[in-house]
């Protein structure tokens, strides 16, 4: 079980993430973190632990932008660390991805885009879904 929020406005997300994810902090101590969109750059923090250990990273880090996404996680795939911690990023970093539940064919996936020279950093399985997005992606994010 994990904690997802999104949010897309005029004022700044990081509070407002934050915000949303003490509400939904029950719903997995072992990692949280968010990123937000800024001039088409993507900027995170992540923490390992309670939603207090991400709390204060972000008092010290200023991540500007109106959009962004953020998770709390309980650990299904991988060490509940910074690194297994979401959200999970494409190679090129233009996707980022929070994902709740679990992948079932991730192995297969995996070993499929590593071949096609994408590499992974966590345990995880939600990490194949934003390499799908760039694998997949030719311009247009509906198609």
């Amino acid at each position: 079980m994990c904690g997802i929020i999104g949010y897309a406005g005029k004022q700044q997300a990081k509070n407002i993430l934050l915000e949303g994810l003490s509400r939904l902090e029950y719903r997995g101590y072992d990692s949280a973190g968010v990123c937000v969109n800024y001039h088409d750059e993507i900027n995170f923090a992540k923490a390992e632990g309670k939603l207090v250990n991400l709390a204060d990273k972000l008092r010290k880090t200023e991540l500007k932008g109106n959009t962004g996404i953020g998770h709390t996680r309980w650990a299904t795939h991988g060490a509940p660390d910074e690194t297994n911690s979401h959200p999970h990023f494409s190679n090129d970093r233009k996707f980022a991805v929070v994902h709740n539940g679990i992948i079932e064919n991730y192995n297969s996936i995996k070993e499929f885009l590593s071949e096609k020279g994408f590499s992974f950093i966590s345990q995880t399985d939600t990490e194949v879904l934003p390499m799908l997005l760039q694998y997949n992606y030719t311009g247009d994010v509906l198609d």
